[in-house]
């Protein structure tokens, strides 16, 4: 059978609580994979060749429902109570999972209470702030990246993990209309799965935009999803071992000096120390243009610091392989035994007089420039201009975050193209989406309730929802703090990691989670301590 990624247990969440205490007195009870279970709020067509997966690796809230190869054809999802607001969010990341969690805790009528679907690619929210913490070891992924079904096991809120083929809005003409008297149109999974609802919330971010240069798409690697950490991770072990007692450094090439490529930069060269050299390119002939100055050079201070050459006022041309052959005697049969590895030629342009053209060989490159939001590839092909799209590939809202033309539909994050009040696009950042998933969580309530919408300021919001500002990570106990609240002031070294980790660990969704991570970090952060006094105390008296 083949997974459709449709998470069941999320979807059967009163289901997995049942099962939780269920636990507790049948011990065997649901530890048998493959055990299969009747889903009594599905059409026949959709419990046909449908099991929930029970398995060790999955446990109780990360079971997973099959579809059989033959259910791939289109057909409906019943949704458990027809004569409720039904709200479906697509995108599971700061902007749609927070929509989500805000409509949970707002305080609804009886009748009028919404059911919420959310539907994402991945099993995993990620916090993507912190990604970098993943190379260096300073975070588990559980605590950075925990699984749609941990963190939404206490609501009702259901989650299917699927792939949205195509979109086809209904309600451009019902724009006055009562809140439940028509469909608001239907999302085309890509499993096949047909979901009708009332209100949608595009909430899909973007991707990494690798088709700028010759060979990117190739040969670089991305670095905005857990996949890719994982996957750029998985790539530096490798090098460490392949250069383990060697004399010869590891080069990587970072393309791109804002944030994402100077935090890259940062963390990669001090995971490397003396067995690698890292080399971050860009355009502009300064790091992070747009980041406040004590930002910037607190991380120049950094960079300058460790092995990072800085190649400003470049731009890549192309990239290209060449596979490097190298020797080695086999002491035990006196053979020799060859070795090809990979490595990349990066071509680069110079963007200002004065400067010459260079070529660079690199182990690794990695790719921090450009992004495209992946709403476009969702039209369908029938009605190509249905949703309004700006050149970027961003829907067209309103100041209440509703598209334009569109009044059941909400678009936020890298899926919305809002100005602010000097007609500037807001950035797509994660504190930008952050705030506008609990203006979109209201006013989906206003809408529904017959109240008027709420307009959309960036910062005008209350102190426990402010811009926190700027910050960067520059290393294991090093990082960069700009907070909005004080203008020029910049917070950095230890005291900086600190504050940010402070910051990040508060916008953690749900209570419950935070508290774990919460502990788990001040459980490592006295492992440390107490290994730093004792490597203290053993130098002291070897001296002594």
């Amino acid at each position: 059978m083949a997974r459709a990624a449709l998470t069941a247990s999320a979807t059967l969440a009163p289901f997995n609580r049942w099962a939780k205490q269920g636990t507790n007195f049948f011990p065997g009870f649901l530890r048998r994979k493959g055990t299969p279970f009747s889903f009594p709020f599905l059409s026949n067509s959709q419990r046909k060749g449908m099991a929930l997966v029970a398995s060790a690796a999955t446990g109780y809230n990360g079971g997973v429902a099959e579809v059989s190869e033959a259910e791939t054809k289109p057909r409906s999802y019943s949704w458990p109570d027809n004569k409720k607001p039904r709200i479906c969010i697509l995108g599971g990341g700061f902007g749609g999972l927070y929509t989500a969690l805000r409509l949970e805790s707002l305080v609804w009528p009886d009748d009028k209470r919404p059911q919420v679907l959310l539907v994402d690619q991945s099993q995993h929210f990620v916090f993507k702030p912190m990604l970098y913490e993943l190379l260096s070891g300073e975070v588990d992924e559980w605590e950075i990246a925990p699984r749609f079904t941990d963190l939404l096991a206490s609501t009702n809120v259901l989650f299917f993990q699927d792939r949205v083929k195509s979109l086809h809005p209904s309600d451009h003409s019902a724009m006055n209309g009562p809140t439940r008297s028509s469909c608001g149109g239907t999302v085309h999974l890509e499993s096949g799965l047909i979901i009708e609802y009332d209100w949608l919330v595009l909430a899909l971010g973007a991707e990494s935009k690798l088709d700028l240069v010759p060979g990117a798409t190739e040969y670089a690697l991305p670095f905005s999803t857990l996949e890719d950490a994982r996957r750029v991770d998985s790539k530096l072990k490798t090098l460490e071992r392949r250069n383990f007692g060697k004399k010869s450094l590891i080069n990587v090439a970072v393309v791109g000096c804002g944030y994402s490529g100077v935090e890259l930069a940062a963390t990669i060269s001090e995971r490397l120390q003396d067995r690698g050299i890292v080399k971050a390119i860009n355009v502009e002939t300064t790091i992070c243009p747009q980041a406040p100055p004590g930002n910037r050079e607190a991380a120049l201070k950094v960079l300058s610091t460790r092995k990072v050459q800085l190649l400003l006022g470049y731009l890549v041309r192309s990239i290209s392989r060449v596979e490097d052959v190298e020797s080695s005697a086999a002491p035990a049969e006196g053979e020799v035994v060859q070795y090809v590895s990979e490595k990349y030629v990066l071509e680069l342009q110079p963007t200002e007089r004065g400067l010459k053209s260079q070529i660079l060989e690199a182990d690794l490159v990695l790719w921090t420039v450009g992004s495209k939001p992946l709403l476009p590839q969702l039209e369908p092909c029938e009605r190509p201009h249905e949703i309004p799209l700006n050149a970027r590939g961003q829907a067209e809202t309103d100041e209440t975050l509703r598209v334009k033309g569109h009044p059941r539909i909400f678009a936020l994050g890298d899926s919305s193209a809002l100005r602010d009040s000097n007609g500037r696009i807001l950035p797509a950042t994660a504190q930008v989406a952050f705030q506008q998933a609990d203006f979109t969580g209201w006013n989906l309530w206003a809408a529904i309730n017959d109240r008027p919408l709420l307009p959309f300021r960036y910062l005008d919001l209350g102190p426990e929802f402010q811009n926190l500002g700027e910050m960067m990570t520059l290393g294991r106990n090093d990082a960069a703090l700009s907070p909005s609240f004080i203008e020029g002031l910049t917070i950095e070294g230890p005291v900086g990691h600190t504050a940010r980790k402070i910051a990040y660990l508060i916008r953690l969704p749900t209570g419950e989670h935070r508290l774990k991570v919460g502990i788990s970090w001040l459980t490592k952060t006295a492992i440390d301590s107490i290994s730093s006094v004792q490597g203290t105390l053993s130098k002291v008296l070897s001296i002594s």
